[in-house]
């Protein structure tokens, strides 16, 4: 997320049989497999599941600068039909030494939700949270000294990415309810000496050396930008997975300057209802231009205004009706009163605004 800064129509029960689901036949569960010869697939909406991820303080206190969600978190979205979630986490505090050993204790704990996640039948995508880049140093107690570095500098290698990929793949390849490895959120202003393409391509083989099966998800250039994908991401069309199971990430927002974070009113905004699906539009003509399969990790609107919804609306069905599932920004328990958040209030018992209409896009199908 930037500060807020995710999509898919209901499937033939006859086709449902058929699908591999995460750990039995609860419904609907398309295992974002590789290439099915043009099988039909039914794919999950859901939502982010934040908090590991919070913070911005290296390696941070659990319960103070960030926290997991839990099992509970899942079971509400479980039952209100929401099945993906996308799950940030850090790499500074999964391996807080380059080419170290991953951290027993948040790998744990990142362990645990998946566990509780794979349980209820529900899937889930790993997101290196890092926006292409590794913070070198921190004080431990606030961000203000924070020095990060981007991917193909000297002290944060594309060797360095692959490492961390490699062991991370290593720990989570045999649950069955991992959807796919997210390799980095948003990545943007990478090096001109280190292309985001050419990264990702070291990670897609460095992750193929020890897991050949999970879905790898590749978010595209300038924090994953919808709107500016064909200008900015064409080059991962070039991309390449031996195993052919790969699926590309754009994001979207609805405000002025897509940040998400809604700083003007409605009114002042100048948005209308087509302005999400205007957005999307570059992304999913690609996707189709290239044979490609798509996923939208993060679109979220505020509480604040209904107009709001009716072109998050707009934009899940244009989604939908194109066979491209994705991830609501944003659910977990710490978010408070952030006027993006789908995390229920009152002990659970209350909705927010926003699920209702994220409730009429549940599933979608994919052909692949």
């Amino acid at each position: 997320m930037k500060v807020k800064k995710i999509l898919t129509f209901a499937f033939a029960a006859v086709l449902m049989a058929s699908m591999t689901s995460c750990g039995n036949e609860d419904g609907p569960g398309g295992d974002g497999g590789g290439n099915g010869g043009g099988t039909e697939h039914t794919e999950y909406f859901g939502v982010n599941m934040s908090g590991a991820e919070f913070g911005n303080v290296y390696p941070g206190v659990d319960g103070t600068h960030y926290g997991y969600p839990t099992k509970k978190d899942l079971e509400y979205f479980k039952g209100k039909g929401l099945r993906m979630i996308r799950f940030p986490f850090r790499w500074e505090r999964i391996q807080s030494e380059m080419n170290g050993p991953l951290i027993t204790t948040e790998l744990d704990k990142m362990k645990e939700f998946v566990q509780a996640a794979e349980d209820l039948n529900m899937k889930v995508l790993l997101d290196m949270h890092n926006f292409g880049r590794y913070c070198v140093y921190s004080n431990g107690v606030n961000s203000d000294d924070n020095q990060f570095v981007v991917i193909g500098n000297a002290q944060c290698t594309v060797e360095n990415f692959c490492d961390v990929w490699k062991k991370l793949a290593a720990e989570f390849k045999d649950y069955k309810c991992i959807w796919g490895y997210d390799i980095m959120n948003e990545p943007y202003g990478m090096l001109r000496t280190t292309p985001w393409e050419t990264i990702a391509q070291a990670c897609i083989n460095a992750i193929r050396e020890v897991d050949t099966e999970t879905m790898l998800v590749i978010s595209g250039n300038e924090y994953s930008s919808a709107s500016r994908w064909k200008e900015v991401s064409d080059g991962l069309k070039n991309l390449v997975d031996p195993y052919d199971n790969m699926i590309f990430q754009a994001h979207v927002y609805f405000d002025w300057d897509a940040s998400g974070n809604y700083s003007r009113s409605y009114d002042e905004d100048g948005a209308t209802i087509q302005t999400g699906v205007a957005r999307l539009r570059p992304f999913v003509e690609w996707l189709k231009e290239n044979g490609k399969r798509g996923f939208v990790g993060e679109y979220g609107v505020p509480d604040d205004d209904g107009r709001w919804l009716d072109i998050l609306d707009a934009a899940l069905k244009y989604l939908q009706e194109n066979g491209v599932n994705g991830t609501y920004w944003s659910a977990g328990p710490r978010w408070g009163d952030y006027k993006l958040a789908v995390q229920p209030t009152d002990n659970y018992t209350v909705d927010r605004p926003q699920l209702a209409t994220l409730l009429k896009y549940k599933t979608t199908v994919q052909v692949y």
